[in-house]
């Protein structure tokens, strides 16, 4: 049961000597209880004491790490149903599978994709996140498959699948402290890769044939103390799947029912033939309520719309997407170089900046903190009007950049010319292209008035 901020205050040293970042052990306690803050921060508290709060504050869905150093892998932690009551936490992970069945060269283009297909949106890169290494009855030739994905995709945490609980023990041993996930136990199997995973450390994987019987397998691993679990209901159509991934969580959100507190792993892969109807699957799962989904194989067509997808329904909807207010230089500017100004909305920025960028016109962007508002939004709510621009223009240091003073400012903008003028007096505003596309033609063209 969830501690309030008061019980949790009790069992804080009360030094309120902020070095948890937090003025207050009042404050810090209430920061606790509401799943903002780690007791662990405060420096003077109990193992005891860290143990108590941390069990009784955790996500009714626990969180799960693997892999290692700057290449890990997160999921789970989740709080809520629906994105609109707070937000989804942790992203759904894309995974590709290579099995030991399969051509050096299969394997070697799917480690390839895994690599080469990466993708920068809104300050971001988007890629897959996980290889699935498949046992398929030969165990130095997983062994071998392991160290070979280990070396050519090193930044890839680590999916380890078999049947036979010592080959997974071999497979994690010869990761080190790269952390895999170890897919899985199953009632034929349960105690020896319980045995597993106590001695590795290393997350588990729980398979049932109903969810049912993954809820009594993993009530059973609960028992014998583990507590990093992954499951698997073992559905495999795109109805039974989707049905034991809401009735999952809402057992772990509204009833608190422990067995099935955990994230998912998921099989699209298994589920059909036709990689489209693979990433459909795909698709509903990213929004109900996949951890991890496995797919054949990553195909660029496929993959990229999928990414956009996670990172539509993984972006907190209460915090906009920002980026710092600033100057940035584009492309090397210098002293003649344009100066153009917008709004702090990262999606307003990325566009702008990338269309400066293709232009090769060395520029400087002026970035105003507008709360993450866009442009018209941002003029609309009073917080990209003429006295704040001036204001921040004055304050910037852009005046000593460059010898001109001539202000580029949003299409949209261009109601405000005058009144930008008469806040930065000995500047010349003018007025660029609504749309971003335009930029490239328009900074060719512009000269110093």
């Amino acid at each position: 049961m969830a501690l309030t901020g008061i019980e949790i205050l009790k069992m804080l040293p009360k030094k309120n000597c902020g070095e948890c970042d937090v003025p207050t052990c009042l404050a810090f306690a209430m920061k606790v209880a509401a799943g903002q803050e780690d007791i662990g921060k405060c420096p003077y508290v109990s193992e005891e004491v860290k143990e108590k709060v941390g069990e009784a504050s955790a996500p009714p869905i626990r969180t799960i790490t693997i892999g290692s150093g700057d290449n890990t892998f997160k999921f789970g932690g989740e709080t809520c149903l629906f994105r609109h009551e707070k937000r989804f936490e942790n992203p759904t992970g894309f995974a590709v599978v290579v099995s030991t069945g399969m051509s050096d060269e299969d394997v070697g283009s799917r480690i390839a994709n895994f690599n080469a297909l990466q993708y920068e949106r809104v300050g971001l890169n988007l890629r897959a996140d996980l290889i699935c290494v498949k046992d398929e009855g030969d165990k130095s030739a997983f062994l071998a498959l392991v160290n070979r994905v280990r070396e050519e995709a090193p930044s890839a945490p680590l999916v380890l699948m078999s049947n036979d609980a010592n080959t997974l023990k071999e497979g994690a041993e010869a990761l080190g402290d790269h952390k895999p996930l170890l897919y899985a136990a199953t009632k034929d199997n349960l105690d020896e890769m319980a045995e597993v995973a106590q001695a590795t450390g290393a997350p588990l994987a729980v398979k049932g044939n109903t969810i049912g019987e993954a809820a009594e397998l993993s009530q059973a691993l609960l028992d014998k103390g583990l507590k990093d679990l992954v499951l698997d209901t073992g559905a495999r159509t795109v109805r039974a799947v989707m049905e034991d991934q809401v009735v999952m969580r809402r057992a772990a959100i509204n009833h608190k029912y422990k067995p099935l507190g955990f994230p998912s792993i998921t099989f699209p892969c298994e589920m059909t033939d036709d990689p489209l109807v693979e990433a459909m699957i795909t698709s509903v799962l990213v929004c109900k309520y996949a951890g991890v989904t496995v797919l054949s194989d990553l195909r660029g067509d496929i993959l990229f719309p999928l990414l956009l997808e996670r990172l539509n329904i993984f972006t907190d909807p209460q915090r906009p997407m920002v980026v710092q207010e600033d100057i940035y230089p584009i492309n090397g500017p210098d002293e003649n170089s344009p100066v153009l100004i917008t709004c702090n909305f990262s999606l307003t920025y990325f566009i702008v900046s990338g269309e400066i960028e293709g232009s090769k016109v060395p520029s400087w962007l002026l970035i105003k903190d507008t709360e993450g508002l866009s442009v018209l939004t941002a003029w609309a709510a009073g917080k990209f009007s003429a006295d704040l621009i001036g204001s921040f223009v004055k304050k910037s240091g852009i005046e000593e950049k460059v010898k001109h003073r001539n202000l580029i400012i949003p299409g949209y903008l261009a109601g405000m010319k005058g009144e930008l003028e008469d806040e930065l007096p000995g500047w010349t505003i003018t007025v660029g292209p609504r749309e971003a596309s335009h930029l490239p033609a328009f900074l060719r063209e512009w000269k110093p008035e």
